[in-house]
């Protein structure tokens, strides 16, 4: 690329939460970033636009979105040399905090220019790259209702939250699982599993095994809850930062998961809050690509 071509190129989706919100977030980070950016808004899939990022010559490529936006980015980055930068304009931004970034978008675009790359592994679901969590169950049925009440009353996290409440209501019943961690087999009824890849969301809640983000591992958390009322209480101790890993969720920290469930050949699974349908069994790994992304300065002192 010449030298008087921009290197960063931001993808902007202008469906983020706090897109909506505040349109004029995007402006603001573009006149931080100046010359050396181009802004390419997009309403299809954030891992196309990437890709054709790469191919034109892009050094950095900022994904300015929501978790959903800087997954789909990151697939398309992973391994190619070219690095990930986050403008948070999500609802919760689990994996931007979790880089310390500034949500303010003149101090996160300040923080990107600052920054520099870190190499990390990232997850795969049935090879579609995962930041902070895959879910099955519950959770992709709390983001369908979590939706709707988009839809209809904005995007902000209160809503979120009742939206979670009125889904767990509405809960019918567990499913029948075999699920595969490493060299082990069990068969169960769960309700709910949670397969976690960011240290910071199992903090933010007060969750074990954050530890094992460092070591290459995942998470994985299996409900014991059966009933409705049994997820109130599991809802409200997460809320609260005191869950029982013993008497709520069964934990462990496998490289290596793969999950069928009886009856069923697709299902539907929460991947860094999109829900998607997958076809069964899930096999969740770690990427055998590195992704390079720009921590901030205040990443990089700590």
């Amino acid at each position: 690329m010449a030298e008087n071509r921009p290197d960063i190129c931001v993808l902007s989706n202008p469906r983020s939460g706090t897109s909506l919100r505040n349109p004029g977030a995007v402006d603001r980070a573009m006149a931080v970033l100046g010359a050396r950016a181009e802004l390419r808004p997009f309403s299809g899939d954030p891992a196309d636009e990437a890709a054709r990022a790469v191919r034109d010559g892009f050094r950095i490529v900022v994904a300015a979105g929501g978790d959903g936006t800087v997954a789909g980015v990151a697939h398309a980055l992973a391994g190619t040399g070219v690095a990930l930068a986050v403008l948070p304009l999500g609802t919760f931004n689990y994996f931007a905090r979790g880089l310390k970034m500034p949500e303010a978008p003149e101090a996160a675009a300040r923080a990107i220019l600052d920054g520099a790359p870190h190499d990390i592994r990232v997850g795969t679901l049935n090879g579609r790259v995962f930041l902070n969590n895959v879910a099955i169950g519950l959770y992709p049925a709390i983001l369908e209702e979590r939706e709707a009440v988009y839809a209809r009353f904005g995007r902000y996290r209160l809503l979120a939250h009742l939206a979670s409440l009125r889904t767990i209501l509405r809960f019918q019943k567990p499913y029948r699982m075999e699920i595969y961690q490493d060299d082990t087999r069990h068969s169960l009824r769960t309700p709910m599993v949670f397969v976690a890849r960011s240290a910071y969301q199992l903090d933010q809640f007060g969750l074990q095994g954050s530890e094992a983000i460092s070591d290459d591992r995942f998470v994985l958390f299996l409900a014991h809850q059966q009933t409705r009322l049994g997820f109130l209480r599991l809802a409200w101790r997460l809320v609260r930062r005191r869950v029982d890993h013993g008497r709520d969720v069964i934990v462990s920290t496998p490289r290596r998961i793969a999950i069928a469930v009886r009856g069923r050949r697709r299902i539907a699974v929460a991947l860094d809050g999109e829900k998607l349908k997958m076809r069964l069994p899930l096999r969740i790994r770690l990427n055998d690509h590195l992704l390079q992304v720009i921590l901030p300065p205040d990443k990089l002192a700590g």
